[in-house]
């Protein structure tokens, strides 16, 4: 599997932080706040694929373009950033070694968290 950095994700959530796009939560939550698939597909229905990546982290570059398993690491919701969910994030792909994108997570915690002082 060939994930990378979705750089257009990456600034579509730093932008969202910025905006105050934030939901401050705990990291167990992101078992409840993730969207479920039939939000997804009514989000793809409504927005398409390209709007559905800039919710997604990692890019799976072996995957076809117009199919969810393309996108990999989600982080909010579709309309907010979620702590929970960059957490997840992070963890999953520190432990599967993808750096850049680990790096990239990690430094939204580190905006989400400045938000929380």
């Amino acid at each position: 599997m060939a994930v990378k950095l979705n750089n257009r994700a990456f600034g579509h959530a730093k932008e969202l932080v910025q905006e105050g796009h934030v939901v401050v939560d705990e990291r167990d939550a992101w078992s409840e706040h993730q969207p479920s698939a039939q939000k997804e597909n009514e989000f793809i229905r409504l927005h398409g694929f390209d709007e559905f990546g800039r919710w997604y982290l990692g890019i799976d570059d072996e995957a076809h373009e117009q199919t969810k398993a393309r996108y990999k690491f989600p982080y909010g919701d579709f309309e907010n950033v979620h702590r929970c969910g960059v957490l997840s994030a992070e963890s999953r792909a520190g432990q599967y070694k993808y750096y850049d994108i680990e790096n990239a997570v990690a430094h939204l915690h580190g905006m989400i968290d400045t938000l929380r002082q």
